[in-house]
C-alpha cells in the first residue's frame, strides 16, 4: 500500500485524486492533506479518509477545521502556515506526495518533497517554470522521482522508453531514438475569437473550457495559451528537450494528449477522453495501470481529428513563454509571477483580457536581475516582480 500526501487536496487535481483512491483503497493511504482556505471541502475529506495530519495554509480556516473536527471526534492534527506544509510534504512515512497546490505557493513545499526523496506527482508546474535550475539540481542530488501528472506531459511520459521514464531530465533524447516531443493543446475558449474581439472578452467566457474542468486560473492560462508556454518550459527542463526537439500544435479535440517522434518515422500519441483522472492514475499506479474512473473513447463517434499551428500574433503570451526559457531562470521567474498577478487582476476585473499578454512583456522588458543560484535568489526575484507588476496594473485606467 502506498502511503500518500496530496498538496491541494481541495482543488481540481486533488480532487480527482481522492476519486481515484476511493475506488482502490487497498491500493493507497492518505496520510496528510493540504490546502489554503476551503475549510468545507476539508472537512469532508477528513471525515472519509481521517488522515494522520491536515495543514491548512490560512491560519483562520485552520482554527475553524480544528474545532469543527473536534465536534465530529475525528483526531486529526490540524497545523497552519507554510512551514507546516513543507513538513508535511517531507514526512519520513510518504512513499507518494500529489504537488497540486496551484502557483509559486506550491514551490517550497515541492522542493521540501524533493530534499527528503520522495516519489512527486507533479501538477505544479509553477515549480519548474521559476525554479527550474534549482529545482532539477535538487532532484538529482536527492535522488526523487518526478512522474508528471499534467495531462501533456504524463501523455509524452506514457509513450517514452523506460529507460527515459527512470531517468528524466537526465539523459539525452537523442540518444534513446526520440527525435521530437510534440505538445498538443486544445487553443482553449477563445481560440476561434478574432484578435480585434479578444479586449472584450470576460472572466466568465475564459474560464468555461469547451473540452476540461479546470480551476479559474489555468482557465486564463488556458484562454491566454500561456498555459501552452508554461509546458513548453516543463517539458524542456523535465525531458531535457532541446528549442528543435519540441514543437506546439493546436489540437481543438483535446482526444491527443501529446506526441513522441521517434528516429525510425514512428510517432507514437497516448489518447483518451479530457479527463484529468487518466493522468492522476497512470501516475498513482506506475508502471501498472488501474481503473481511473474515467470514459472510455468511442471511435466510431469521433469525427475528426485537427492540428493547427499556433498564432502568437493571436496569442502572444504563448511566444513570451518560449522566448523566456531561451532567456535564462530570471526570465522564466519574472514572467510567471507577472502572469499570476495580472491573470488574479483580470479575474477581479481590474484589468481587460488584452492586457496580461500586455503587462507580462512590459514585466520581462524592464527586469534586469542577475541569474539566480539560489532559491532565496528566486523567492526575491518573484516578490519585486508581483510587487512591480502590482503597481503597473495600479497605474493602468480604462
Amino acid at each position: 500500500m502506498k502511503k500518500i500526501t496530496i498538496l491541494g487536496s481541495t482543488g481540481s487535481i486533488g480532487i480527482n485524486t481522492i476519486s481515484i483512491i476511493k475506488k482502490h483503497p487497498d491500493l493507497f493511504k492518505i496520510v496528510a492533506l493540504v490546502a489554503n482556505k476551503n475549510f468545507s471541502t476539508m472537512l469532508e475529506q477528513c471525515v472519509f479518509f481521517s488522515p494522520d495530519w491536515v495543514a491548512m495554509k490560512n491560519e483562520k480556516s485552520a482554527n475553524i477545521l480544528r474545532t469543527k473536527l473536534k465536534e465530529k471526534k475525528i483526531k486529526t492534527q490540524v497545523l497552519s502556515g507554510t512551514k507546516e506544509i513543507c513538513a508535511l510534504a517531507s514526512l519520513k512515512e510518504n512513499d507518494y506526495v500529489v504537488s497540486a497546490i496551484v502557483g509559486m505557493a506550491g514551490l517550497l513545499p515541492t522542493l521540501s518533497a524533493i530534499c527528503a526523496g520522495k516519489t512527486i506527482l507533479l501538477a505544479n508546474k509553477e515549480s519548474l517554470i521559476a525554479c527550474g535550475c534549482v529545482f532539477m539540481k535538487a532532484l538529482s542530488y536527492n535522488r526523487a522521482r518526478i512522474i508528471p501528472i499534467d495531462s501533456e506531459h504524463n501523455a509524452i511520459f506514457q509513450v517514452l522508453p523506460r529507460f527515459l521514464q527512470k531517468n528524466l531530465g537526465k539523459v539525452s533524447l537523442k540518444e534513446n531514438g526520440v527525435k521530437s516531443i510534440i505538445l498538443t493543446g486544445s487553443g482553449g475558449p477563445l481560440y476561434h475569437l478574432k484578435k480585434e474581439d479578444l479586449p472584450f472578452v470576460t472572466p466568465k467566457q475564459t474560464c468555461t473550457h469547451p473540452n476540461w474542468s479546470m480551476g479559474k486560473k489555468i482557465s486564463v492560462d488556458s484562454a491566454t495559451m500561456i498555459n501552452k508556454g508554461l509546458e513548453y518550459i516543463e517539458a524542456r527542463w523535465l525531458f531535457n528537450a532541446s528549442d528543435n526537439e519540441i514543437d506546439i500544435l493546436i489540437h481543438p479535440q483535446s482526444i491527443i494528449h501529446s506526441m513522441v517522434e521517434y528516429v525510425d518515422g514512428s510517432v507514437l500519441a497516448q489518447l483518451s477522453v479530457p479527463d484529468m483522472k487518466v493522468a492522476i492514475s497512470y501516475a498513482m499506479a506506475f508502471p501498472k495501470r488501474i481503473v481511473s474512473g474515467s470514459n472510455f473513447l468511442n471511435f466510431k463517434k469521433l469525427k475528426c481529428l485537427n492540428f493547427f499551428e499556433p498564432n502568437f500574433a493571436q496569442f502572444p503570451c504563448l511566444k513570451l513563454a518560449i522566448d523566456a526559457f531561451a532567456s535564462g531562470q530570471s526570465a522564466m521567474t519574472v514572467l510567471n509571477a507577472a502572469n499570476e498577478v495580472s491573470v488574479s487582476a483580470f479575474l477581479n476585473s481590474k484589468i481587460r483580457f488584452d492586457k496580461i499578454s500586455e503587462i507580462n512583456s512590459d514585466m520581462l522588458i524592464s527586469s534586469d536581475f542577475l541569474e539566480p543560484t539560489s532559491i532565496e535568489e528566486i523567492l526575491e526575484i518573484d516578490k519585486k516582480t508581483r510587487i512591480k507588476t502590482k503597481k503597473k496594473i495600479s497605474s493602468l485606467i480604462y
